[in-house]
């Protein structure tokens, strides 16, 4: 009751009181919130989809609570691997001798694996190629070896290289994403006999986007639905389901890793392409609608995000390249032969927008304040194409999870549309001393017009 107001308590008068309330709230205007977070009831413990190539979120649950990743992990190892053999530590054709460490843990046929022979080389090719369909733990390790010298430095790597990447939440005890039980105490040095590798939906997105964005090439392997392994009876079947012709077969899916241990439950980062978007899903401990951890739902729930994704958003070119912008299509120039010099947009600013928005967004230019002297001039000379500033967009109205890099902006650049050079002295001097009589002949006009 509202202080100072008396209401008899009738209970007609309550009734009356009730009805207009809620006449009064249904005129209420409720924001539309585009980015709900239970809009797609995503029965997972966390859950996220992002646009790769801006890192927009677009749905997110529980996403920065650290949970079991499985084998998830491994593309953490992937990362290092091309690294390494981006700086030429390593070769595709290296050949690794298997340890007995790595023996041992690939013949044990409860964990995903090919069997490795100790004593036996392999290149690191073949070595990536199980790891990368067949989720392979023991030519995990091996890998690992063949990169620091044991489990133990390389582990040691994962957790600097999160830190590098800006990740948060995490924790790598080893290279595959195993618990530390499955290794029969060899785990890795300043690790617990029952670690197990934990991270955030959120990192762990922003580690499959900063992999994509690195070594695209990581999706030649892992879009591959099979494949043969030496001499093996059958063929390696990669345990991303979603690829063309297995069982949860999802048109544009070309990666990227699944996971599953007791502790991570079911889990999978997924990644598609469609109509030039392509999107990163992660599910943590994904469950099926009877409430078991299943393939059916991991692969039923990262679904349902890729579905909302494209259906929902697009890319779309917000501005066009040479764009002039309303009320600065030229900025003034000093010092120049002439006195202004027209910009424009360098090129086109797509951004992700929601289907029917293209028209909701403001251009928002920003003026880089270097390029400008004290009195709010550009000094010749400038070059043709120098930027003196970005164009970005803003939208109004949405509910907005931000982006995955939280600092992230998303603009072009705006540049001159042609060169100004300096002006010689005699031209600066003519100037100056134009401008002299121009101010003294005004000075004289106030004066004279003071006297009547």
């Amino acid at each position: 009751m509202l202080e100072g107001l008396h209401v008899k308590k009738s209970p007609k008068v309550l009734v009356s009181l009730s009805i207009a309330i809620l006449m009064l709230l249904s005129l209420i205007q409720i924001p539309d919130r585009t980015y709900a977070k239970d809009s797609l009831n995503i029965n997972a413990d966390a859950a996220i989809v992002v646009e790769a190539s801006t890192g927009k979120i677009l749905y997110a649950k529980n996403e920065d609570t650290a949970l079991g990743i499985a084998s998830m992990t491994k593309m953490m190892t992937e990362y290092l691997m091309f690294e390494a053999i981006k700086e030429k530590k390593i070769t595709w054709d290296q050949e690794q001798i298997i340890s007995e460490y790595v023996h041992q843990v690939s013949k044990d046929t409860a964990l995903s694996n090919v069997g490795l022979e100790v004593g036996k080389p392999y290149t690191i090719r073949e070595l990536y190629e199980a790891l990368a369909i067949y989720s392979a733990n023991g030519a995990t390790i091996a890998i690992a070896e063949a990169i620091a010298g044991s489990e133990t430095k390389f582990v040691k790597m994962m957790n600097e290289k999160a830190k590098e990447l800006g990740l948060d939440n995490y924790n790598f005890v080893n290279s595959t994403g195993l618990n530390n039980q499955s290794l029969n105490g060899q785990h890795p040095e300043g690790t617990g006999p029952e670690d197990e590798s934990v991270m955030s939906a959120r990192s762990t997105a922003k580690l499959a986007a900063q992999l994509m964005k690195d070594y695209p090439e990581v999706l030649e392997t892992s879009s591959v639905p099979t494949m043969k392994f030496r001499d093996l009876i059958g063929e390696m079947t990669n345990w991303n389901k979603m690829l063309p012709g297995l069982d949860y077969e999802y048109p544009g899916v070309d990666g990227l890793k699944t996971g599953t241990t007791d502790f991570a439950g079911r889990s999978f980062t997924g990644t598609a392409m469609r109509d030039g978007m392509r999107v990163i899903t992660v599910v943590m401990n994904a469950k099926d609608s009877d409430g078991n951890s299943s393939d059916k739902g991991r692969f039923g729930e990262t679904k349902k995000l890729m579905d909302y994704a494209f259906t929902n958003f697009s890319m779309k070119e917000i501005f066009p390249k040479g764009y002039e912008i309303k009320g600065h299509k030229s900025l003034p120039v000093t010092k120049g032969k002439e006195k202004s010099v027209k910009i424009h947009t360098d090129e086109p600013l797509k951004m992700l927008i929601k289907n029917g928005d293209e028209k909701s967004f403001k251009p928002v230019f920003t003026i880089d304040k270097k390029k400008m002297n004290k009195d709010g001039m550009l000094t010749a000379p400038l070059k043709k194409g120098e930027q003196i500033g970005t164009l970005g967009a803003v939208q109004e109205g949405n509910e907005d999870f931000g982006f995955l890099e939280k600092d992230y902006t998303q603009t072009v650049k705006v540049v001159t549309t042609e060169k100004v050079e300096k002006a010689n002295w005699f031209v600066l001097m003519m100037r100056g001393v134009g401008s002299f009589f121009s101010d003294v002949w005004g000075s004289v006009t106030d004066m004279v017009k003071g006297w009547f």
